[in-house]
């Protein structure tokens, strides 16, 4: 479901000049600021009302909402591609060889991965640590909130510093929301952790995909686009079911401590094609 909804970034792209393409891509995201606000009160609102089955009534509001955003979606027309295009372009194994593909792909699994897996475990680890269920909510309210809203601004940053300095400013940040968490365990430590995994999300992820543009020609897009979130999302989804067993079986600081070898990975990754160059 996230892989679909956030294929519109790319769709957004699509239907501007290549000078607008990183703001539009960011306009797109902003829209989750909304979903900051909406999200984590749908939470606490609904969880009770199915007892004694704790969040099954958040899970039949969640199930509402996506239903009213296909409704919306209905109404979206984008251009098709041409017979000629959709048959043109270089082998995809081409393609994907590129060192700013790798870069891009890699930067974005890592971004993307980390703020899943970490996100995935902080309102447990809140709640192992005696924090409440409202607690987390709020802490994920501001996370989330974090995620988007620098995306107003993001676009103008990768257009006049370039999207490698964008993403590696988030995984900076990234790296920092883990130091953060691994400093206690009060719940400025848990929501600080969160807001700065959210901005540092944004960078990355954005930065990122900006980087996907620039790896394809037009007649390429629809298949180099798609790959790229196939192995985000894929890998993301991992992830995710590993991050609330590790917890569980290694305590929040192990959890902490793990992202920083995606990070490492990822710098050495986006130092490449630099270093390549020189």
């Amino acid at each position: 479901y996230a892989a679909v909804v956030l294929s519109f970034r790319f769709a957004a792209a699509d239907c501007v000049p290549p000078d607008r393409r990183p703001r539009a891509l960011s306009l797109v995201m902003a829209g989750g600021v909304l979903a900051g606000v909406i999200g984590p009160q749908l939470v606490t609102y609904t969880m009770n009302l199915w007892m004694p089955y704790l969040f099954a009534g958040t899970f039949l509001a969640q199930a509402a909402v996506a239903a009213a955003s296909a409704l919306v979606l209905l109404g979206v027309r984008l251009p098709k591609p041409t017979a000629a295009e959709a048959a043109g372009g270089r082998p995809l194994a081409a393609i994907a060889r590129q060192p700013k593909f790798i870069t891009a792909v890699t930067c974005g699994v890592v971004s993307y991965l980390l703020m899943n897996f970490l996100m995935t475990a902080a309102p447990l680890a809140m709640r192992m640590c005696g924090l409440s269920q409202e607690t987390s909510n709020l802490g994920l309210q501001w996370h989330v909130v974090a995620m988007y809203a620098p995306s107003f601004f993001t676009g103008r940053l990768i257009t006049r510093f370039g999207a490698r300095r964008v993403v590696a400013a988030g995984l900076a940040l990234t790296a920092v929301s883990a130091a953060v968490g691994l400093s206690g365990i009060d719940v400025a430590h848990f929501w600080l952790t969160l807001i700065l995994l959210g901005i540092g999300w944004n960078f990355g992820f954005v930065g990122a995909s900006a980087l996907v543009l620039e790896c394809h020609r037009p007649e390429e897009k629809a298949r180099v686009q798609s790959f790229n979130d196939f192995i985000v999302f894929g890998t993301v989804a991992c992830g995710s079911l590993l991050s609330g067993g590790v917890l569980t079986a290694y305590g929040w600081n192990t959890v902490l401590w793990l992202s920083f070898v995606p990070l490492a990975l990822a710098v050495l990754v986006l130092a490449w094609p630099a270093a390549s160059r020189r």
